[in-house]
């Protein structure tokens, strides 16, 4: 009678644990507007975060021609030029790559890749390598809390 206990309990325990284990999954996945924007409308709506946060002369460049850089900005002097990728998958190293071509095409000092999702192993390799900021979504969750919790 004992043994059947203690398993019921374990059973319990487990059943408990795993579901407190999916709850954070869920969490940490959490909808957002931005989720279902467009590209072209993601791209507004990170060139308005950056404005929030102190970039200067933040310009969304043309959709077609624009050499990998959707969002050319500057912030204390220096000058950044940022891909934005609203993915309902983790952003691979293609990304990286357009940031990296676009960071010298424009001149700028900075390359980044802004995104609603998260990186791949390997693209966070590469934007070590290439030297790119990688600003994924805890970035911007985290932008958007700061907002809110400077009334910005």
């Amino acid at each position: 009678m004992g043994i059947i206990i203690i398993i019921v309990t374990a059973v319990v325990l487990l059943v408990c644990l795993t579901g407190l284990i999916l709850l954070g999954y869920m969490s940490q996945g959490k909808s957002h507007p931005m989720d279902e924007m467009e590209g072209h409308d993601f791209e507004y709506f990170c060139a308005d975060l950056l404005c929030k946060h102190d970039f200067l002369e933040v310009e969304v460049t043309k959709g077609s021609g624009d050499y990998g850089v959707d969002i050319l900005a500057e912030k204390e002097g220096i000058t950044y030029a940022i891909q934005c990728k609203c993915y309902t998958e983790p952003v691979g190293v293609k990304a990286v790559q357009e940031a990296y071509a676009g960071r010298d095409y424009y001149d700028r000092m900075v390359g980044a890749v802004m995104t609603n999702q998260y990186f791949t192993a390997p693209a966070v390799s590469a934007a070590k390598k290439l030297k790119i900021l990688l600003w994924d979504r805890g970035y911007i969750d985290r932008m958007m809390e700061e907002q809110g919790e400077h009334g910005n």
